[in-house]
Parts: C-alpha cells; structure tokens; sequence
C-alpha cells in the first residue's frame, strides 16, 4: 500500500468518525425528545384515567340523588292525598309540615348550591370530568403517535451508521420534526386532529 493510498484511507475514516459523531447527536436529541414524548403521553394516559373513574363515580353519586329524590317526591305526594283522610287538624298540620319537609328535601336533591351535592351540581361536575378526560385522551394519542415518530428516527438513525445510507439520517431528522410536531399539538392543540 503506498503512502497516498494510506493518507486517503485515513482522511475516509475520519470523515467517517466525524460523520458518525453527528449521527450519535442526532439519535441523543431523538432519544430526549423520545423521553419527553412518553412522559408527557404516561401523565396524559393517568389524568384519562383518573378523569374516568371521577365521571363515573359522579354518574353513581348522581343516581343515587336522582332515586332518593324521587322516593322522596313520591311519598311528598303520596302525603297530600292523605290530607283529606287526616281527622283532625293537629294530625292535617304535622302531615301538611312532614309534606313540606319531604318538598324541601326533594329540592334540595335536585339542585343544591351549598354543597355541591344536587342533581344540577353532580351533573355539571360529571360533564367536566368527562370534558377533562377527553382532553387527556387527545393529549395521549398525539403524544403516543410522537413517541412512534421518535423511536422510527432512533432506528434509521442507526442504520445510517451501519449502512453509511446518508438519507436514512435526513428521514430521522424529518421523522424528529414530525414527532416534535406532534408533540406540540398534544400540549397546546390536542382537538385539532381527531385521532380517536
């Protein structure tokens, strides 16, 4: 092997180390970004979760209050058909006070401001858990579809150092774009795509 011959061999495997070393950047930026994907998508995927089980516990809650007021109304009306039977008028006065007991009792299953525990109350916070959950979920599938992005840019990025294939790097990157893209839309526009 001649001395040129061994100058341009060494002058290609330096030029190889150097390119390889910008590949091994490209796939640690990935791997960052792959990492702030998933965590992002696990946080979105629990607040689903969470999300859920508040809705339905609320549902439940709901229920209860929707069964409880009406044995409750029923027995407020069941009382004012038996005001005409009554004999006297202390016993037409204690039905007519238990009537108006089991009144205000029914409204206030019904809509209950103070506590937070009406019908009207447990609706409105039902409906915002679900709105909540929603939205996480959204979060979660544009988080999930970036993390794919990324781990497909890990791969082709490494079969760039292995293939010396220079477009496979240039598909990485594009890939990276596209997942730090996606990523973007979780956090501050999960509704725009419908991917659910």
């Amino acid at each position: 092997m001649s001395a040129h011959e061994s100058m341009e061999q060494a002058d290609q495997a330096k030029e190889a180390s150097s390119e390889n070393k910008k590949i091994a950047l490209l796939i640690a930026v990935i791997a960052l970004c792959l990492a702030l994907s998933e965590t992002l998508g696990k946080s979105a995927q629990t607040e689903s979760i969470t999300k859920n089980v508040e809705a339905a516990n609320l549902w439940a809650f709901f229920q209860a209050k929707s069964i409880r007021h009406t044995v409750v109304q029923t027995a407020a009306e069941q009382g004012k058909l038996s005001l005409g039977a009554a004999g006297d008028d202390a016993a037409k006065a204690a039905l007519q006070k238990q009537i108006d007991d089991w009144q205000a009792t029914a409204a206030r299953y019904r809509s209950d401001p103070k506590s937070g525990e009406g019908q009207a109350e447990l609706s409105e916070r039902a409906k915002h858990a679900e709105e909540e959950r929603e939205l996480a979920a959204a979060q979660y599938h544009h988080f999930e579809l970036a993390s794919a992005a990324f781990q497909i840019g890990i791969v082709l990025a490494s079969a760039t150092i292995i293939t010396g294939i220079i477009a496979l790097s240039w598909v990485s990157g594009l890939l990276t774009i596209a997942g730090i893209i996606m990523t973007g839309l979780g956090l501050y526009f999960p509704h725009l795509l419908h991917l659910h």
